[in-house]
């Protein structure tokens, strides 16, 4: 898959895969984020971790790997005439990574300070303690760095297995984003990945099980000078046709400076330092969460400021103004992110490798486009009520039960 895009003299390779903890069981949960360390650590031409990153960055390139809950991704950005080194390191990595046992032992600490690093870094922390919250004890509810157990024990043939399993031409997908033609990108992609073995992929991620919360708050006890929380709902899925609506609303909420959360919890009650509403959207369920990061003493206030803002929205119609504010600041941030090739690439590439398809950013603004007050309205009514509602804290409490007098 490409897109030219002629004002930029960069080109961005990103490979996706349909791989992540969402494909993981408990006995090798962290495996799809250890798995994109393994890749960078030598293959068959660049035999060590120098030699990718020596060739990275003498070409003045970025490259990266991400691992999410249903897809991973490997990119290289660079000038445009470096594509083919771009595609050499990548298709390099990804066909004939060694995996060898003596850099697995060495990187495992690497990925255990990594979580410790999550771990005190609460702004990071307070999301995954929501997730786990909402979806309980399954892939969906598990962080993607798994656990210290399974990251001391993952052996070479385990990943070798993992990676037979999924990384195969039908279940990954390869974009080039920049100033390039597609006829050319074609045949230089059959060229790199003609050695990618012929196989099918070994299974899919499953269902997401109905899970009955045992309870909705989750108290992380930790001394900090600034108490972390969030707030938040299930919501639809990605692929519903209420996304775009719920996207719409999260601007309201929560999107800048001048959002309501923002406007309320900050500026006006002087309760919080930082405050944000998103929606996190995967291929069967969504979250809409508010973070923020607020007075160790005036935690109570700030819940029930963020909480009452919930309120109001269901129980008025979004002034038009307000919607047509949402709406712009959803186009213009769309707008500014595709001026990067590496932002283009990965909004292409991510819903053909979860959804088969191509969405075009005209297409997912038009969807925008169309949300009415109305929409905003139902949504609101339907999802930001007490009895589904979640809160995650950490702070320096002892008692949840300081908590759950907000789920009324």
């Amino acid at each position: 898959m490409t897109q030219t895009l002629a004002s930029t003299k960069a080109a961005t390779v990103l490979i996706l895969v349909g791989a992540g903890s969402r494909y993981e069981t408990k006995e090798i949960n962290g495996i799809s984020h250890f798995l994109e360390h393994m890749f960078f650590k030598g293959a068959k031409k660049y035999p060590t971790s120098r030699a990718v990153s020596e060739t990275i960055d003498g070409m003045g390139g970025d490259f990266n790997a991400f691992t999410g809950k249903e897809y991973v991704g490997y990119y290289v950005k660079a000038n445009a005439d470096h594509i083919d080194t771009s595609l050499d390191v990548l298709s390099d990595m990804l066909i004939h990574a060694k995996h060898d046992s003596v850099e697995i032992d060495k990187e495992r600490n690497v990925i255990w300070e990594e979580y410790n690093m999550y771990l005190d870094t609460p702004m990071y922390q307070i999301g995954w303690d929501f997730e786990k919250l909402v979806y309980g004890d399954q892939p969906m509810g598990w962080d993607q760095v798994g656990t210290h157990d399974v990251i001391f024990s993952l052996k070479q043939e385990d990943f070798q297995k993992y990676q037979s399993e999924l990384y195969t031409p039908d279940n990954l997908v390869v974009i080039i984003t920049g100033n390039v033609t597609h006829e050319a990108m074609v045949e230089k992609v059959q060229k790199f990945f003609a050695e990618l073995p012929n196989k099918k992929q070994a299974y899919s991620h499953k269902d997401l099980q109905l899970h009955v919360a045992e309870k909705r708050v989750f108290l992380r006890t930790k001394k900090t000078e600034q108490s972390h929380i969030c707030v938040g709902f299930p919501m639809v899925s990605e692929a519903d046709p209420d996304y775009a609506a719920m996207k719409v609303l999260s601007v309201i909420l929560g999107g800048g400076m001048s959002s309501r959360m923002f406007m309320s919890v900050r500026e006006d009650k002087g309760l919080a330092y930082y405050t944000h509403s998103s929606v996190d959207g995967f291929t069967d369920s969504g979250l809409f969460t508010t973070n923020a990061g607020v007075d160790v003493k005036r935690i109570d206030d700030a819940l029930a400021a963020v909480i009452g803002e919930y309120d109001k929205v269901t129980q008025e119609l979004v002034p038009e103004k307000e919607l047509r504010k949402a709406k712009e600041y959803i186009k213009g941030k769309t707008i500014l992110k595709l001026e990067d090739c590496e932002e283009y690439a990965h909004l292409l590439g991510k819903y053909d490798v979860l959804y088969g398809k191509i969405r075009t950013p005209d297409e997912l603004l038009e969807e925008i486009e169309k949300v009415t007050a109305e929409d905003l309205l139902r949504l609101a009514k339907q999802f930001f009520v007490r009895e589904k509602m979640f809160i995650s804290v950490i702070g320096p409490y002892e008692d949840e039960a300081q908590f759950t007098k907000f789920l009324g």
